[in-house]
């Protein structure tokens, strides 16, 4: 740790962290916080592609040790090639220690920074965009990274299977959360009161965007089983949160099926108010087959609430390969019914899905911030005395 904490400079290059909250935002916002916090006497240069400004109420981000350059005030059709000038620029003048780029998009011009200065990097794989990669020049960029964390294990295998990379160079820090944002508490009276529910009313809860996109996280699959899970489970009420495009073919396939009076779309929800729901629901559930890993998995979980997702993508990862939640096959309505059902009549075989401390207890230990931390300071020290001071181990 002494190796980084005396060096002057890391680049890390972001999408966006402020302005919009998806998966890679909030990872990258973990890693920059993990960053400073670890080493804080490392001056860190953080290129944003799209967002505009550092919020004020984000104030541990914005230290004195943080510069941050902006690239959203960009017209859209400038942006790229505008960010790809700074980080580039930048980098030829600071020659910062190491590059962190994280999405894949940015590695190539981290694999040039690198053939001009030497500057290593590493780069950050989620999922569905480091799978099947065509491009030639990525394809370069990847084998001459330094380093490639990937946030999870299937993410990793399919990279090494699929592009032939060297296992040895990639390595696994999965995605972490606050705990403290995520409590155990008991079904929140308002919400009980907005959707007409009773306490002891079963409760299934996805959170996802709407969009075409993301029919990939199951919810379609959720209302074919309903019907079934209604045999057995009468008064099971199914509520998805978010909002987007597809909204309008979800409440057709809603009325199609005749489940309007045990479905509610709830839209848009503060993230103040996402605990909430979450400790309102009895299982979460997202049987998805393209995600990388799954945040929303560790936050329900942290709320003591049973998971249950897909058996085909980095829901392994976040569910422990079983031992944290429930997997199954995210084209099988019939299995994704039997276990919801197994799951609210509580004889699902996973005692641990049944003891909310313990539960809530055991995703922290595994992915809270601290571990996040301590995945990181290894792999930081694998590289300090190479990379960050440039004398041999």
């Amino acid at each position: 740790m002494s190796a980084l904490a005396n060096q002057t400079r890391l680049h890390l290059w972001f999408p966006n962290i402020f302005e919009f909250k998806g998966g890679i935002q909030v990872y990258s916002a973990f890693l920059l916080e993990a960053l400073q916090t670890t080493y804080p006497k490392v001056q860190y240069d953080v290129f944003l592609k799209h967002d505009t400004r550092c919020p004020s109420n984000v104030s541990l981000l914005c230290n004195t040790n943080t510069n941050f350059h902006y690239s959203g005030s960009l017209p859209l059709a400038l942006r790229t090639p505008g960010f790809a000038a700074q980080i580039l620029g930048l980098g030829l003048w600071q020659r910062p220690k190491l590059v962190i780029a994280a999405h894949l998009n940015f590695t190539v011009a981290a694999y040039w920074l690198k053939q001009l200065t030497g500057v290593p990097y590493w780069t950050i794989a989620y999922g569905i965009e480091a799978w099947n990669i065509q491009r030639q020049d990525l394809q370069t960029a990847l084998h001459h990274a330094d380093r490639i964390l990937s946030i999870s294990g299937y993410t990793r295998d399919r990279l090494i299977q699929e592009q032939n990379l060297d296992p040895a160079k990639i390595s696994l820090l999965p995605c972490t959360f606050d705990p403290s944002r995520f409590q155990i508490s008991a079904k929140s009276t308002y919400l009980l009161e907005e959707y007409s529910l009773k306490p002891e009313q079963p409760i299934i809860l996805t959170v996802s965007r709407l969009a075409e996109a993301k029919r990939y996280k199951g919810y379609d699959q959720i209302l074919e089983a309903l019907p079934q899970i209604r045999q057995a489970i009468p008064n099971v009420h199914y509520i998805i949160v978010g909002k987007g495009k597809d909204k309008p073919r979800i409440e057709q396939l809603i009325a199609q099926l005749g489940l309007q009076d045990c479905v509610t779309l709830a839209g848009f929800i503060p993230d103040e108010q996402l605990s909430d729901y979450h400790n309102l629901c009895d299982v979460f559930a997202m049987p998805s087959k393209l995600e990388g890993f799954g945040i929303v998995y560790l936050e329900a979980l942290a709320c003591g609430k049973p998971a249950l997702g897909g058996d085909q993508d980095g829901a392994i990862d976040a569910l422990c390969h079983g031992e944290l939640g429930a997997l199954v096959d995210p084209d099988d309505v019939d299995a994704i019914a039997q276990t919801l059902i197994q799951i609210l009549q509580r004889t699902y075989p996973n005692p641990l899905m049944y003891q909310p401390e313990a539960l809530r207890q055991a995703v922290i230990d595994k992915f809270g911030f601290d571990r996040f931390k301590q995945k990181l300071v290894e792999l930081m020290q694998d590289y300090a005395d190479i990379y960050i001071t440039g004398s041999p181990s």
